[in-house]
């Protein structure tokens, strides 16, 4: 093997100085590599320290500002409760309130219901039944309609009266009812048999005659149509004129007339007045009949008013004519003789009510 000292040229001394000085130079050259290495670690911790530095910065901050917010919204929170805690009081005062009010209210509704309670058996006590009641009414439309026949002769309201007394008394439907109810139909059936009269009607034509007596012409006014002068001849001469005149003259003096009928009498003008007033009283006589159901007195009245009136007034002029037409038409309407009454009815009524005091009498 080859002696590296003697492959290299070099003497093993020089080996060996060598040898010698290379510890020196590696010590020589550790100095200047250490410092190096510190130097990176150094600014590797001096930059983790800063960035430890900032994180914990970073963190207060961020804690500071977590703080605050937490602060806030700790405020908000506390205002808010506040805020609820004065609504709730306020809330509990109103309930309060109301419940006092509540209570106020039952006690008064208690000492209304009390009071109707009260009122209501006070007035089972004194007012009258429901039957009483309809009784009392029937009883007032009864005594009108015997007032309606009894005065007036009103047989159509008379009629509806009755059936109006009906229809409340079916609409009850009770059999204690049942004579009454009997009595009123026989009382209709005798008022529906009775002939209409519209009295009404025929004392409106009394009325009208009455009020055109004054315009009535009298049979002694009558005229005979004037004759028409002949005209003279245009060549007549003087005597001759004369001699016309002359002769009409007398021809006026003499009046020649056929009369169809008995001379009319004559009524002096002071007498006029007296015989148009007693006309009038004459139908104011039948009208009073008319309406008092005097049938005999009311056609007497009309047959006499229509006997004067074709004796002293001209029967050939149109309102005397019309006038007895009236008159005749009058006289020989149909009339009822008697009016029957309800007399009857009326008795039943008042010994139904008798009979319901007397057994309701103990128990009031």
């Amino acid at each position: 093997m080859d002696d590296p000292a003697i492959a290299s040229g070099t003497s093993p001394r020089a080996t060996e100085q060598a040898g010698a000085g290379a510890p020196a130079s590696s010590e020589l050259q550790a100095p200047f590599s250490r410092p190096a290495s510190r130097g990176w670690f150094a600014l590797l911790a001096l930059f983790l320290i800063a960035g430890l530095l900032g994180g914990w910065l970073w963190l207060r901050n961020a804690q500071r500002d977590l703080s605050l917010e937490v602060g806030k919204r700790l405020a908000d929170a506390d205002a808010a409760a506040a805020q609820a805690r004065a609504q709730d009081s306020e809330m509990r005062n109103d309930l309060r309130e109301t419940r006092a009010k509540l209570a106020l209210l039952e006690a008064r509704l208690e000492e209304s219901q009390s009071q109707q309670a009260s009122l209501e058996t006070l007035y089972r006590e004194l007012a009258p039944s429901r039957d009483e009641v309809a009784l009392n009414e029937v009883e007032q439309v009864l005594l009108l309609a015997s007032q309606q026949l009894a005065i007036a002769g009103n047989i159509q309201a008379a009629l509806a009266a009755l059936q109006l007394a009906e229809a409340k008394l079916s609409r009850m439907d009770q059999p204690q009812f049942v004579p009454l109810r009997r009595s009123l139909a026989r009382d209709i059936d005798r008022l529906k048999a009775v002939p209409f009269v519209d009295v009404a009607g025929m004392s409106l034509k009394l009325d009208q005659a009455m009020a055109g007596i004054d315009a009535l012409p009298l049979a002694r006014d009558e005229r005979l149509p004037a004759e028409a002068p002949a005209p003279p001849p245009a060549d007549e001469s003087a005597w001759r004129r004369a001699l016309r005149e002359t002769w009409s003259e007398l021809r006026s003096l003499v009046r020649v007339e056929v009369a169809d009928r008995a001379a009319a009498p004559l009524v002096p003008p002071p007498q006029q007045y007296f015989l148009r007033e007693n006309l009038r009283l004459r139908l104011l006589a039948a009208r009073v009949a008319l309406l008092s159901h005097d049938v005999q007195g009311f056609k007497t009245d009309v047959t006499a008013a229509n006997a004067w009136v074709k004796k002293y007034f001209d029967t050939r002029t149109k309102p005397v004519q019309a006038l007895t037409a009236t008159f005749t038409q009058l006289a020989a309407t149909p009339m009822p003789a008697d009016v029957p009454d309800i007399a009857a009815t009326i008795t039943a009524l008042r010994t139904l009510k008798a009979t319901r005091d007397r057994v309701a009498g103990p128990g009031r």
